[in-house]
């Protein structure tokens, strides 16, 4: 048994923060940019004249850094060779982001907005496992070449982990070969510079029945669908004169905002724009869940490292009482089971990471999406705990925005929420564990 990475994969963590340092870390250093990213950050990357959305100078310098890990070669590493990419599997992409958030804060690697020298690209997995054709080549390279952008939108205002009852509706117009398309979806994240949504609504069956909704591609201009809300930030740093401008309805832990509350009246499309079948379009939302928890748990993982190791920095050198913070157990304590935990974690990943590149999608969800559950739960909530950690060990200075802790536990706080709540996900580790679904589910059926 060998737990040593691939040399390949060595090499290429070796390349790629060659990279960082030459075109990445200058481009950050030029013009100030480095104020999206220093205590300053929050600020600087809020429009707050314009509902409290990122600032354009801010997306801006996001694109140029990915338009620059293009060209280098890095950006499509996970995608299929036809798109340009190295077709990366789940543990070299496990293994390359936790190195990524595990170097902190950075135009490299952003917690807010899963912005990456090395791109994930759940909507490319949807498109290429269900799309049309066409629906490929408009969105995929679209996507690529900057030409269009999507939004997801499955939550609603009233639904969230019960997307089965979702109230959202989709009625057949065979008169003009089409559909209409009514309701509100909640949580659309890149809503102010989407082209297009991917709406899903039931369109068959009663409410609770897996069966029946069907995902729609739907042009973000459409007269009929109309942004509600933003669903903003705190709003503590804003300047008073801005509060008029801001229409705001939610406030969020997270800062800035492009999470949009969406309403959908009457908005027709034709048949061409059903994605993937009808009646069967939870299967798309499925498509990428595995890959997407997977490479978040490393992400929150390699974050938590960075807390760990920022702190145990700061224990030395910080002298109270003419002493090196580290002697006290109480610091070093907590830094331990921490530290510990990481190590177990980073197992349990990277071999869940190795067994999902061993089988196939439906037989993931079948063996060992328990075991994937189990990573992405237990590495988001340790995140935040070793984040607070590092906020209590680095004093008042870890408390205020001159350190990164509060920006990472904010951050990765929302993944105990996102990607399936703790509860979702501990739920679906509890029914293989019993036996109702999974590799147990005969022999418990024999007891």
């Amino acid at each position: 048994m060998d737990f040593s990475l691939p040399q390949d994969l060595s090499q290429f963590l070796k390349d790629l923060d060659s990279f960082i340092e030459r075109e990445i870390t200058p481009l950050q250093n030029r013009d100030d940019n480095d104020r999206f990213f220093d205590h300053r950050r929050e600020w600087a990357r809020t429009n707050w004249e314009d509902r409290g959305l990122p600032r354009r100078e801010w997306e801006d310098l996001l694109e140029e850094a990915v338009k620059r890990a293009d060209r280098a070669g890095f950006y499509r590493l996970p995608l299929p060779k036809e798109y340009g990419g190295k077709e990366a599997g789940n543990l070299w992409m496990a293994v390359i982001r936790e190195h990524l958030a595990s170097k902190g804060l950075g135009l490299f690697n952003d917690l807010q907005n899963e912005h990456s020298v090395v791109g994930n690209f759940p909507d490319v997995v949807m498109l290429k496992g269900f799309g049309s054709e066409q629906q490929k080549k408009q969105f995929i390279w679209g996507r690529l070449e900057h030409r269009t952008r999507t939004t997801f939108g499955l939550t609603e205002p009233n639904h969230g982990s019960d997307a089965t009852h979702m109230e959202t509706r989709a009625v057949r117009d065979k008169e003009r070969n089409g559909w209409r398309i009514d309701g509100a979806k909640m949580w659309q994240t890149n809503m102010h510079r989407a082209t297009h949504c991917i709406i899903f609504a039931r369109t068959n069956f009663e409410a609770g029945n897996p069966k029946g909704i069907t995902a729609f591609i739907v042009p973000a201009e459409d007269p009929g669908i109309k942004v509600l809300s933003y669903e903003w930030v705190t709003i503590l740093f804003a300047p008073m004169e801005s509060f008029k401008l801001m229409n705001v309805v939610g406030q969020t832990f997270n800062m800035p905002t492009d999470h949009a509350t969406v309403s959908f009246k009457n908005v027709f499309v034709p048949d061409s724009a059903v994605f993937g079948e009808v009646d069967n379009g939870l299967a798309i939302a499925q498509a990428f869940v595995h890959e997407n928890r997977i490479r978040q748990a490393a992400s929150s993982l390699g974050a938590a490292v960075f807390c760990i190791e920022e702190s145990i920095k700061y224990a030395r050198q910080r002298k109270p009482f003419g002493q090196e913070l580290a002697r006290n157990q109480a610091i070093q304590f907590p830094l331990v089971e921490l530290a510990t935990q990481t190590e177990m974690l980073r197992l349990l990943i990277r071999k869940t990471a190795w067994e999902m590149d061993r089988m196939s999608p439906r037989d993931i969800d079948k063996v060992i999406s328990d075991k994937v559950s189990m990573c992405n739960y237990w590495a988001n909530r340790l995140c935040t705990q070793a984040a607070d950690r590092a906020i209590q060990i680095h004093g008042g200075i870890g408390y205020s925005r001159h350190k990164p802790f509060e920006h990472i536990y904010r951050h990765h706080r929302r993944y105990r929420i996102t990607e399936g709540s703790e509860e979702i996900q501990m739920r679906k580790v509890a029914a293989f564990l019993f036996g109702y679904i999974g590799p147990k589910k005969e022999v418990f059926a024999k007891l």
